[in-house]
């Protein structure tokens, strides 16, 4: 059995939480620039331009890239041979604690009824998996309200195909419009039950821009969606454009015969996570 700190685990964290408020990832930046070059629109493309810089100043001056630094959500995956020393949940949370801090990131939790802020965007929201090995990995993907309050799910008829699906889902970035500060990146979550549809939505965000699905058939579906999206003319920001999601990214679990879970996590452009294993 290996030991691991909960200081060290709070330490990481406190990394973390700022690395990924102040670092885009590459394949962001990437699949941002390959949308400016396609993008007809001039205003889309000066918009695109806009964000780009945004992230290079971001990463340059050490400062957060969006306003909205988010509520802190782990996904955690702890090895079976691997024991905290001390308590997980309190070494994450202390970690996010001194990381907003430090990292002059807006804390903006607070209670759902008083409004009560708790003064150092926490409890963080955490999801653990037991997996093999003797070491923790633990990925960060804060999440703005903007596009999270433009994520729905929906409950379909088990007699409903890829067809409803792919309706609903387009229904929802239509409706989400500009709200989501696009060009956007769908987590979209098929399969499980209420919650579980919503969690495989949230982790298909954090695949990599450009990484095919594994599943050949969900990979062509996703094109198809994205195909769509882009044809709906929403544009970065809202202003109109062929660029209105950069990727769709779908997970599916099993399910029960009487139920077809479908949910759409919407993320905005400033898409921030990062991982580290101990």
């Amino acid at each position: 059995m290996r030991h691991i700190p909960s200081l060290e685990i709070t330490q990481k964290v406190k990394e973390l939480c700022i690395k990924a408020a102040y670092e885009l990832g590459k394949d962001i930046v990437g699949a941002l620039e390959g949308a400016r070059n396609k993008e007809e629109s001039p205003l889309s493309k000066e918009i695109l331009d806009e964000i780009i810089e945004n992230a290079e100043i971001a990463q340059k001056e050490n400062v957060p890239m969006c306003q909205d630094t988010g509520i802190a959500v782990f996904f955690v995956e702890i090895g079976r041979d691997a024991a905290v020393d001390g308590n997980l949940e309190d070494a994450i949370n202390e970690g996010v604690r001194q990381g907003y801090s430090e990292g002059y990131l807006r804390k903006s939790v607070c209670h759902p009824l008083t409004r009560k802020n708790t003064g150092d965007n926490t409890p963080a929201i955490i999801h653990t998996k037991i997996v093999e090995g003797d070491k923790i990995k633990i990925t960060i993907a804060p999440k703005g309200a903007g596009s999270e309050n433009m994520s729905r799910l929906a409950m379909l008829k088990p007699s409903q195909g890829m067809q409803d699906i792919k309706d609903f889902i387009i229904n929802v970035v239509k409706e989400a419009g500009g709200n989501p500060c696009p060009p956007i990146i769908l987590g979209v979550g098929i399969g499980g039950n209420f919650e579980k549809s919503a969690l495989l939505a949230k982790e298909a965000l954090l695949r990599n821009i450009g990484t095919p699905n594994s599943d050949r058939e969900l990979d062509v579906f996703e094109k198809e969606l994205l195909e769509s999206i882009n044809n709906l003319g929403i544009g970065p920001m809202g202003f109109g454009g062929r660029t209105t999601a950069l990727a769709v990214h779908i997970k599916t679990a099993p399910c029960h015969i009487a139920s077809l879970p479908v949910a759409v996590n919407i993320q905005c452009h400033a898409a921030r996570h990062k991982e580290v294993v101990i």
